[in-house]
């Protein structure tokens, strides 16, 4: 069982990084189709790049507030405010 709660912890933790990723993929999505529209094939890279780009850090910063906003999430995936894993502190402090 500690086993489980282990792997569900740590794939908790790396919901930060494949929420932004799969929202780094969707604003490219949606900059390729704007810059399929566009003349110079330079400017519709850069608007593909800044789409995923811009997607991906709001998705962050509104996964972020959501985790400061609940505290029944953080102490599901073992965190603190800041989104910081807390079960390290705790299995050192017990092995202490």
């Amino acid at each position: 069982m500690r086993v489980l709660r282990l792997v569900a912890r740590l794939l908790g933790w790396l919901l930060t990084p494949m929420v932004a990723w799969a929202a780094s993929f969707f604003g490219a999505w949606i900059g390729a189709g704007i810059a399929s529209q566009l003349e110079v094939a330079k400017t519709g890279l850069w608007v593909t790049i800044l789409m995923g780009a811009a997607t991906a850090i709001g998705a962050t910063l509104a996964w972020m507030r959501l985790l400061r906003r609940s505290p029944h999430l953080r102490e599901a995936l073992a965190l603190s405010e800041e989104g910081v894993p807390t079960s390290t502190v705790h299995e050192q402090e017990e092995v202490e």
